[in-house]
């Protein structure tokens, strides 16, 4: 943990360091903590959870007109205390110009990027990922996106072996808009995984605002390579802003063919006091065929942006 420590501060010593080797630096992160009662199948608890809470650094070093380095170093902090203080996040380098830009390193894969801001309560309890497969964050990787044609993009990320008896991956976007719907009215994407985390997987994500509504819906379908189980998954979200406060609904399903059933429902509200800071509150309920047990979650938190 101490070599950890030392290895990040002068990774941060280096970077403000040397302005001239490293332009346009910029230090980023997130902090979010709950206080929440939790069941999550074997009786109720509280806890404090740090939600995906975040430091990172990136930036871009223009070589020329047409190209320039790319680059990022993002880890996950553990406010909470309750296990490693860093955690890797997304970690790469690469080259952008007039014909997209090539990553290499640790990096979200297209089906996870391919949700956009669909998922309403992503890094929560309430994460689609509680009951689809697909969001994944996947080392030794390259990744490709191209540059946008009228709205439209692509993108691909190789997964390598890393050793003889390894297995490559391939994840592949399509994607049209903007993922925060602030430059056009929809957000759309169709990704498809193959062989990632020994899953073949396909979405089709859709996102627009509607009379002031902002709506979601997810398709999928994912399949288990070795045992050939396959599942089929609806989410719909909704989110209306009312001055400060926005009131959030989801509903997720993961209907396993020739099994069971499992759902999850999710309401919750935020409150913006500044434009870094969000106070919010859900509740979160998962009815969980395959599994012993269902599971609950009531939580309320901070979060604040830098």
């Amino acid at each position: 943990m101490k070599l950890v420590k030392s290895t990040l501060a002068l990774t941060v010593c280096t970077i403000l360091a040397q302005p001239a080797l490293a332009a346009n630096v910029d230090i980023y992160g997130r902090a979010d903590v709950s206080l929440q009662s939790s069941d999550n199948g074997e009786g109720r608890f509280s806890e404090i959870n740090s939600n995906a809470s975040r430091i990172g650094f990136k930036g871009t070093h223009e070589i020329n007109d047409n190209l320039a380095v790319i680059y990022q170093a993002e880890f996950e902090v553990d406010i909470d205390g309750d296990g490693d203080v860093f955690k890797a996040r997304n970690q790469f380098i690469g080259l952008k110009g007039a014909l997209g830009e090539v990553l290499l390193g640790k990096n979200d894969s297209m089906m996870k990027q391919s949700q956009g801001k669909t998922d309403l309560f992503s890094d929560y309890n309430a994460d689609i990922k509680h009951l689809w497969k697909g969001e994944n964050r996947l080392s030794d990787t390259l990744t490709y996106k191209s540059p946008k044609f009228n709205g439209f993009q692509l993108g691909v990320t190789y997964m390598a072996e890393e050793d003889v008896d390894g297995q490559d991956a391939l994840s592949i976007a399509a994607f049209y808009g903007d993922k925060k719907l602030k430059k056009s009215k929809v957000f759309a994407s169709v990704a498809m995984d193959s062989d990632v985390k020994g899953y073949d997987t396909v979405r089709a994500t859709v996102q627009g605002k509607v009379k002031g509504v902002t709506l979601g819906l997810m398709l999928q379908n994912q399949e288990n390579i070795d045992s050939g189980a396959e599942m089929d998954g609806l989410m719909v979200s909704a989110k209306y802003k009312v001055g400060a406060t926005t009131l959030k609904g989801q509903y997720q399903i993961a209907d396993h063919k020739g099994g069971e059933k499992n759902t999850g429902i999710t309401a919750g509200v935020d409150y913006k006091l500044a434009k870094t800071t969000k106070l919010y509150a859900y509740y979160t309920t998962f009815d969980l065929k395959t599994a012993d047990s269902d599971e609950d979650y009531l939580a309320a938190g901070i979060q604040y942006k830098f």
